[in-house]
């Protein structure tokens, strides 16, 4: 497989998703013209977030919202509440989600928000009224046909529940305007975990079409979140022996397996990965778990976990990208070239957006599918996604994340030059 170099240099996540435009667009020959079109925004919005805290002060936060590409369907993207959430950040997981829903094939665009907010010091009545007061500031730029958010980081079920309502009360009963609701406000069996279904996905026919045995793999996750620890239970069951978990707190590392279930079962108590009492684990802290021995690590917490500063201590024989661009693009040609293959993000972490997708037709058409219906439709996108970007990536000798990147931008310019300039 042939090594597109990278300049050596730290990114930004907005670098690194626009480098990896850049190398993709050239390999498809993309005209200048085109190339602006696709790489520049459709709109970026920045609104104020005003809320009456529970002391009856005045706070006012900073919200986002970014249209990246819609030539394929309705602006899809998640909304997050984080401390250090910005424009630069959105824009670029805008982008990403507009190339993750034409990778995995569902008619959607790609969009993304945030509010700088650090949710953990919000009451829930303060949380209730941020994300009502971000819905009316968003007014008309969302709804099913145009723009549909779902969860994110910090974000959840109960969120989209009252962002559904707040629009409602202007639109009437609209249920498709967001994706992620709750199963009793006419969400879908399987969202929750669909993400960490994905990534499994992935890795599991990814390593079929290696002749990688996964019974027994050692694998190593970073950050035990929704994704995090769905992937955990789901290779757990597949036989996969997993090493090592942490949150945000730290981690945990047992070379003989961790009990899985029993780390979920204590993480759904509250308690903190480090807290969990394992009498032959140790504690290691993130950066330290990243380079621990292993054949499979997957990266489910931030961006750019892995950069120039830890890349050649890495050593791991697979990385499956759960999280959004947690590999800097600027180090994919230092692993490769150490032998280290990389599922990329537009597509091992496409699951939740595939069934936010199936989500959407299901209030569309006022239809409920079963959860073996989602289940079989979830691993049949994500199995033949992964066999065509593998295929692109040896057709074109290319790594696997050019080849998606030449798949989602080769799909949204020619959706770009039928409907026309």
């Amino acid at each position: 497989m042939a090594v597109i170099e990278r300049p050596r240099e730290k990114l930004s996540t907005l670098d690194g998703v626009n480098l990896m435009f850049d190398i993709a667009a050239s390999c498809l020959g993309l005209k200048e013209s085109m190339r602006q079109l696709l790489r520049v925004p459709y709109r970026q919005i920045q609104v104020e977030v005003p809320i009456v805290n529970d002391a009856g002060e005045l706070e006012v936060y900073t919200g986002y919202r970014v249209q990246h590409d819609g030539a394929r369907g309705p602006y899809k993207g998640g909304i997050r509440y984080h401390p250090t959430a910005n424009m630069d950040e959105v824009r670029a997981l805008a982008a990403i989600m507009t190339w993750k829903t034409a990778v995995i094939d569902v008619p959607f665009g790609g969009a993304k928000g945030g509010v700088m907010v650090d949710p953990r010091r919000l009451s829930a009545r303060e949380l209730e009224a941020l994300t009502r007061k971000f819905t009316q500031r968003l007014g008309d730029f969302i709804g099913p046909y145009r723009d549909i958010p779902a969860p994110d980081m910090n974000t959840n079920a109960q969120t989209m529940a009252w962002m559904m309502d707040e629009y409602g009360r202007r639109h009437g009963f609209t249920p498709g305007v967001v994706t992620g609701k709750p199963v009793e406000l006419w969400g879908i069996r399987g969202r929750e975990e669909a993400t960490g279904r994905g990534v499994w996905l992935a890795l599991d026919e990814a390593a079929r079409q290696w002749d990688f045995e996964l019974q027994d793999a050692r694998v190593v996750i970073q950050g035990f979140g929704n994704v995090g620890s769905h992937t955990a239970r789901f290779l757990h069951e597949a036989g996969c022996r997993i090493v090592a978990v942490s949150d945000v707190d730290g981690g945990i590392y047992n070379p003989d397996g961790l009990d899985i279930p029993d780390l979920i079962r204590a993480k759904n108590k509250g308690i903190p990965v480090p807290a969990y009492r394992d009498p032959d684990a140790r504690r290691v802290s993130n950066e330290e778990l990243l380079e621990l021995d292993c054949d499979v690590l997957i990266p489910a917490a931030i961006a750019h976990v892995i950069d120039l500063h830890n890349a050649e201590r890495i050593r791991a024989r697979i990385i499956v990208e759960a999280a959004n661009a947690p590999v800097s693009p600027a180090v994919d040609g230092i692993l490769e070239g150490r032998g280290i293959r990389i599922i990329p993000d537009v597509l091992a972490n496409a699951g939740g957006v595939t069934v936010s997708y199936f989500e959407w037709i299901q209030n569309i058409q006022m239809q409920a599918w079963d959860e073996d219906h989602v289940e079989r439709e979830l691993e049949r996108k994500m199995r033949q996604a992964v066999r065509h970007l593998m295929e692109v990536a040896e057709k074109e000798n290319v790594d696997m994340r050019t080849a998606a990147y030449m798949i989602g931008i080769d799909a949204v310019a020619r959706a770009r030059q039928l409907r026309g300039f």
